[in-house]
Order: C-alpha cells, then structure tokens, then sequence
C-alpha cells in the first residue's frame, strides 16, 4: 500500500500544478474572448444603427432627386448585403460599398440646394456622420480586443491552453482593398 501512495501522491501533484496553471489562464481566454464578442456586437450596433437612417435619409432625396434611381438602388442593394453579411471580412467589404453608395447620394445633394437645405435630410447626415464616428471607434475598439486575444492564442504557454480548449484568433475587421484608393468624384457626370 505504501509503495503506491508515492506514484499516486506524484500524480496528484501533478494534476494540482497543472490545474493551477490552466484554470487562470482557460479564464483568461473567457474573458478576453467576452471582450471580443462584446467589441464586435458594438460594431453590429452601430452598422444597424446606420442601416435604420439610410432608409429615412434616401426618402429624403428622393423627393427632391428622382432621376437618380441608380443611386438609390445601390443604396438599397449594398443595404441588403450589409445585413446579409457573416463575418467581419464579409461586413467590411459590404460596409465599403455602402460607404461607396451614400457617398455618390452626397454628390447627388450637393446638386440639389433644395435638398442640402432640407432640415430632415442635414438632421439625419449630422446623424449619420455621428454613426459613422461611432462605427470607426467600434472597428477600432473591436481590433484592440481581437489583438490582445490574439497575442494571447498565439503566446507560450497560452497557445497550449488555446490549443487544449479550442481558442482560435479572431478576424480583424479591416477595410476591403478598395477602400485604399480614394474614390474618383466626376462632379460633370451629375450635370449643373
């Protein structure tokens, strides 16, 4: 009976240093990832909250710019995709088409003095320019939390921990290679 107190008193210690090495850091990874989750659910907020007043916005114009369907189209069809979209990678790139679209609507408004004046449509512009302020800090608050989880899955011993329990590193949402290049503006195209 003695003789095997020892081996079972080694492994017992064993488990014992291995659970107070794990359990902190399998927290650690929880939290982090709680971080994550919470970073980017504000970055889904804020994309909603942006979805909800291009609808009111588009109205807006159209009242005023009914001969520039193409661009409510894009509006409404980049819209869609938006809300379609599953990853950061996939809501990046749909959230750069949006950009893309109301971008080419603010073009349309600086034709139509009538509509820049409009108190509805300057209300919901400043709100959307608020929302779109909010959505670049959320990007950039959810990156933060995905870098630090990251540095965290890939570190030693934290990469064991990860591999253990299945911590995989989270996307970046990161801006589509075309929004790299600055949008070509033809003022000329939308007559004077």
């Amino acid at each position: 009976m003695r003789k095997m107190m020892g081996p079972l008193l080694i492994i017992v210690g064993i488990l014992v240093v291995l659970a107070i090495i794990l359990v902190p850091k399998y927290n650690s990874f929880v939290n982090l990832e709680e971080d994550v989750n919470q970073a980017y659910s504000q970055i889904e907020n804020q994309l909603q909250r942006r979805m909800d007043l291009i609808p009111n916005l588009v109205e807006t114009a159209k009242g005023y710019a009914a001969h520039e369907e193409e661009v409510f189209t894009d509006i409404a069809d980049a819209r869609s995709r938006l809300a379609g979209a599953g990853s950061p990678e996939e809501q990046a790139n749909a959230n750069e088409e949006l950009t893309g679209a109301l971008s080419r609507l603010l073009v349309i408004a600086e034709n139509y003095p009538d509509l820049k004046a409009n108190e509805n449509f300057r209300q919901l512009m400043d709100e959307l320019a608020g929302t779109e302020n909010r959505l670049a800090v959320a990007r950039m608050d959810y990156n933060e939390a995905a870098t630090e989880y990251n540095r965290n899955v890939r570190r030693f011993p934290g990469n064991l921990v990860a591999g253990i329990f299945g911590f995989d590193q989270k996307e970046y949402f990161e801006a589509s290679e075309a929004a790299q290049e600055a949008p070509k503006v033809d003022f000329g195209e939308y007559g004077n």
